[in-house]
């Protein structure tokens, strides 16, 4: 019977690899072909051939290059959800959970992968709009959509403010990245530089008035 034939172990050849595995070089060769090759050659046929495994494994993953370049992108948000799961018990924990947050984002955001896709959408080539909206939906949306939800936790714990959770999301990630990815895009700073205490300043400086009422928060 074919379920029979499905569970029965595998007496040759080579074992097959797990999914998350595939699942990464898959990922590694759609990035690793856009940035050297661009958009057009970043085919599923160039992607299979790169990562060493049969089109119809890639077909697993994705159905098509726009699948495969937007689970390339969602690959880096993927990465900050286990950074944002943890809840502050205190109101004093509140500063240090969200600069490990932002800093496992930044490793992301200003990685030389992430660097030279935020660069190869500067220009103009076939394709682009697809690709742009797999970066804002994926990448950016995404990513602030995970920091916003955090926020929200913490207000319901009582230890922030009432306040917008995603214009804060999108006020903090603006301030802490965007001008680290601006110079690094340009070559005003090199790929991967440290900016802890770039994200300590603007926690110090943003902070202060976002926690919840002090005298309330002594008393719970």
């Amino acid at each position: 019977m074919a379920n029979e034939r499905d569970t029965e172990p595998r007496s040759r050849g080579r074992p097959s690899a797990p999914e998350a595995e595939l699942r990464a070089a898959a990922v590694e060769a759609t990035l690793a072909l856009l940035l050297t090759q661009g958009y057009a050659a970043t085919t599923v046929d160039a992607v299979a051939k790169r990562a060493g495994m049969a089109k119809k494994t890639l077909y697993r993953f994705a159905e098509n290059r726009d699948a495969l370049v937007m689970q390339a992108i969602a690959s880096w948000t993927d990465a900050f959800q286990p950074a944002f799961e943890q809840d502050a018990q205190r109101v004093a924990e509140v500063q240090p959970l969200l600069e490990q947050g932002l800093r496992t984002i930044a490793q992301q955001v200003l990685s030389e992968q992430a660097v030279g896709v935020f660069r190869l959408l500067q220009s103009e080539f076939p394709g682009r709009e697809a690709m742009l909206a797999a970066y804002q939906r994926n990448g950016i949306e995404r990513g602030r959509a995970i920091v916003a939800d955090w926020l929200q936790r913490q207000q319901r714990h009582g230890w922030l403010r009432e306040l917008d959770c995603a214009q804060t999301s999108d006020l903090l990630l603006a301030m802490v990245m965007a001008e680290p990815l601006r110079q690094m895009a340009l070559g005003l700073l090199p790929l991967g530089s440290d900016i802890d205490t770039r994200i300590t300043a603007a926690l110090t400086l943003v902070l202060p008035g976002l926690v919840g009422d002090a005298t309330a928060l002594r008393n719970r």
